[in-house]
């Protein structure tokens, strides 16, 4: 016997809405683009009231084609697999995570426009991969593996290593991603628990058991073979004189 609290079942949710969020913040780049709009002003602005509504706009907001190339991957696969592992918590570390990583890059940030969606790919990033170590289920450890393995290297953009691009969003989003990976412990997927893992097991009757003495020796033995049918002999033997003599 076994159980497992939740499933990992694909839906059409698990592509639809990572995709739509990508399609989003394309379609944001191109009206500007094409309308001659310039949205950075929009974007999170360190300690100042306008700059609040950056919390919300910013991961919409690009400074150019490369920038936003560089977070559509990342942010596709990322909040797909998000989808995929955790369907009862998705909404939940979306909303939360955004919010949050916003105000702390708004609280930590420099005096600038913190713009792009690469703070939410940090968050990502940090939720999926503690909350898989943190959660003990094997798929979700194997999942925290592929993400370090395949975006590990952006642990390095969490320190000002270039003054264009805005590491203080990068260690908010992770620091909101791991913050989240130990406060969410509800709708998680379980290890597998056997029969033999529970308080209640006993191993004096555990039928299995009961072929193999206590040094570990298979003792199994097949029972006997018993005859009833009636069997008849029937003797026959000649006399001296030669007469033949039957006797049953």
């Amino acid at each position: 016997m076994s159980t497992e609290n939740n499933e990992f079942r694909f839906t059409t949710g698990v592509i639809g809405y990572p995709i739509l969020f990508v399609l989003l913040i394309w379609i944001a780049f191109w009206v500007e683009v094409r309308f001659g709009f310039d949205f950075n002003n929009y974007g999170v602005s360190p300690r100042t009231v306008k700059g609040l509504r950056g919390i919300l706009f910013s991961p919409f907001i690009h400074g150019d084609l490369s920038h936003l190339w560089h977070n559509t991957l990342p942010l596709l696969i990322l909040s797909m697999a998000l989808f995929f592992f955790y369907p009862k918590n998705v909404w939940k570390v979306l909303s939360i995570g955004v919010v949050l990583t916003g105000v702390l890059t708004w609280s930590l940030g420099r005096p600038a426009y913190h713009i792009g969606a690469s703070g939410v790919i940090y968050m990502l990033f940090g939720f999926l991969f503690f909350k898989g170590v943190l959660a003990k289920h094997f798929r979700l450890i194997a999942l925290s593996f592929v993400v370090v393995f395949i975006y590990g290297s952006m642990i390095w953009y969490i320190a000002p290593i270039d003054p264009k691009i805005s590491w203080e969003g990068h260690l908010s989003g992770l620091i909101t991603g791991v913050l989240l990976a130990f406060v969410i412990r509800k709708g998680i997927a379980k290890p597998k628990v056997y029969h033999w893992e529970s308080e209640a097991y006993n191993p004096d009757e555990d039928e299995f058991l009961k072929h193999f003495d206590e040094h570990g020796n298979f003792i199994e033995k097949l029972p006997e073979e018993s005859f009833e049918t009636e069997i008849t002999v029937i003797y026959d033997y000649k006399e001296k004189g030669g007469n033949k003599t039957s006797m049953e």
